[in-house]
């Protein structure tokens, strides 16, 4: 069985920065990149709000800078799934691959979370052109358009707003005669004038060949359908944790979201952390992962250091 001083459970932003601060600490980390290698901006085109790219990047590539980054400083970076994790003891054990048994000094989680689609072919067809999960990453791109999005809580009503400082129409799509968010965002959106809220109302498929250029929607009284000319559309129906296997050890709130010490990247495990979107249901961006990573290869090392002295 391999024992690996310091493991990085996923990818994207928060474990490739929390890898390259354990690498440049000779805590040897060893990254298993996940089922996602590099995290949701592999599937996000334009990225142009991360520091240190004046002219924006595409996702992908942004991605790989930051794994030649890791790797350069020696992180040992792999293909795998963690698929079962045992915390009661030290070291912690973790089963890659449902195969593949490792034990670990630190574990430092950063799985990240999974946006909730309408699971229509449209929607993953046009993902990244036109269709995204992110209003505050992608909003910029529609700016003077006339956008749809989809969702009905306080995150819907949120992003809609915000689209609706950018957009020249917004149409706001509830599946429902009532929205759920709260009154106060209910407020906000109802008295938006370039918002326009269509209550009862489903998505019926997004239509565009190479990119999104209208949205089909179906009255879910009337049963009548209509096509909306947009230039992008909005899913804002949630996220979820990508946190499963950790949650019999690690607290985490009723969504999932792994629960962390106010101000630090420790869980209620000695020695286990978390960084990224797996924690954080907040701001959900990449800076902040990073920025949360870079706290979790940190304490990893202090903790590390602790177990030496």
């Amino acid at each position: 069985m391999e024992h690996i001083h310091c493991l990085i459970i996923g990818s994207g932003p928060a474990g490739y920065t929390a890898a390259i601060y354990a690498a440049r600490a000779g805590l040897q980390p060893v990254m298993y990149q996940g089922l996602q290698p590099g995290g949701q901006l592999t599937i996000t085109n334009d990225v142009e709000n991360f520091p240190g790219y004046p002219d924006g990047v595409m996702g992908p590539e942004m991605m790989e800078d930051l794994k030649k980054q890791a790797t350069r400083f020696g992180t040992d970076i792999r293909y795998g799934i963690a698929t079962k994790v045992d915390f009661t003891g030290h070291p912690h054990k973790i089963t890659i691959d449902e195969t593949t048994e490792l034990t670990a000094d630190a574990v430092i989680i950063a799985t990240g979370a999974s946006a909730k689609w309408l699971g229509l072919p449209s929607e993953a067809r046009l993902n990244g052109s036109g269709v995204s999960a992110c209003a505050v990453c992608d909003g910029f791109f529609y700016r003077g358009k006339d956008v749809a999005i989809v969702g009905a809580g306080d995150t819907a009503a949120e992003e809609a707003n915000y689209l609706a400082n950018l957009c020249s129409k917004v149409y706001m799509l509830v599946r429902k005669d009532a929205m759920r968010a709260s009154k106060i965002m209910q407020k906000r959106v109802l008295e938006n004038p370039k918002i326009e809220v269509l209550f009862d109302t489903a998505t019926d498929e997004i239509l565009g060949e190479h990119a999104v250029e209208a949205v089909r929607v179906k009255n879910l009284v009337t049963h009548e359908t209509r096509e909306i000319p947009v230039h992008g559309f909005f899913v804002a129906i949630g996220h979820e944790p990508n946190s499963k296997i950790f949650q019999d050890y690690l607290h985490h709130d009723e969504q999932g979201y792994l629960k962390t010490l106010p101000g630090t990247s420790k869980t209620n495990v000695d020695g286990v952390f978390a960084c990224g979107d797996v924690q954080d249901f907040t701001y959900r961006q990449a800076v902040t992962a990073a920025g949360t990573g870079c706290m979790a290869a940190l304490d990893a090392e202090r903790y590390l250091a602790g177990l030496k002295s």
